[in-house]
């Protein structure tokens, strides 16, 4: 458990830069979301072939990686664009819903039911974040396309959370993420051609944030990620992922020059206590009963 908590936290780590580069808006959402899965398959799958590495237990655990890579490609384009659209503090409020629809479809469709600790967790640790982004984001916030591809993004994270889980019990990580980027890079080449995106023609600047989008927030973060999954709860692991909040938080402040305030700051601890809430086995509630009774003195 705590190798699968490690890797988590250097994964979340790893994603926290995706937003700073995205801001950037060298690349168009579309194409950006392409390259990233295009340039991760370009160095995994030489590798799998080489090592002959690539597994697929059945056929109904082949296609449900596919279609995660599908989901994934998806949720990643939408969540550009809702950036590039509105602005990168409403489409991430918007995309950190995810936690809330996990623990809803698993309420729904899975025997292992969210505990009370996720609940009063996720609780906690949304209302960090609407803290972090602020509550003049609400002022702002406009229901407009932007808007609805902020809120498809966490539904659309919130189903590969719980598939992925649901095909790493039978499938080597490496083999799985090999099938995901394959099916996300087609899907997303496809996309991008039938909707007139540019493949080539960027800065020097623009090629070299996309490799690192690649490299580092797709190939290495969700290697570690999904390592993760395989090992705890997909409803823990997605309200952890709310941590890269702070560290984007940080970064943007680092350099490009955002304003960070104490509301922020406060924001961010109350996050990570809400994540900190999920990892807890002892129900709090039973946890306060306890402790209150033992305080009773008997008569």
């Amino acid at each position: 458990m705590k190798k699968a908590r490690m890797a988590l936290a250097i994964g979340i780590i790893c994603i926290s830069v995706f937003p700073v580069l995205v801001k950037l808006s060298l690349t168009s959402g579309v194409i950006s979301a392409f390259y990233r899965m295009f340039f991760s398959i370009l160095v995994l799958l030489p590798y799998m072939l080489y090592k002959r590495a690539l597994k697929i237990p059945s056929f109904k655990a082949g296609l449900l990686a596919v279609v995660c890579g599908i989901i994934f490609g998806t949720d990643v384009t939408v969540w550009n664009i809702a950036i590039q659209e509105s602005t990168a503090t409403q489409a991430s409020l918007l995309t950190n819903l995810s936690p809330v629809w996990v623990g809803i479809l698993a309420f729904l469709f899975l025997k292992n039911k969210p505990k009370p600790n996720f609940w009063i967790g996720t609780l906690v640790a949304i209302f960090g974040m609407v803290l972090l982004v602020g509550f003049q984001v609400f002022k702002t916030l406009d229901f407009d396309l932007a808007f609805v591809f902020g809120v498809l993004s966490g539904v659309l994270y919130a189903f590969y959370m719980l598939i992925s889980k649901y095909v790493l019990r039978t499938m080597d990580i490496l083999s799985f993420m090999t099938l995901n980027l394959i099916a996300s890079s087609i899907h997303l080449g496809v996309l991008s051609y039938f909707l007139n995106e540019p493949f080539y023609g960027f800065s020097n600047m623009g090629w070299i944030v996309l490799i690192i989008q690649a490299l580092v927030c797709q190939l290495l973060a969700w290697l570690l990620i999904s390592y993760a999954t395989q090992h705890m709860r997909a409803t823990r692991v997605s309200v952890s992922l709310l941590g890269q909040g702070i560290l984007a938080t940080v970064l943007a402040w680092m350099f490009i020059g955002e304003q960070v305030t104490i509301q922020m700051i406060m924001g961010g601890i109350i996050l990570l206590l809400g994540i900190g809430i999920t990892f807890k086995e002892t129900p709090l509630t039973s946890y306060s009963f306890r402790k209150i009774k033992s305080k009773v003195k008997p008569l």
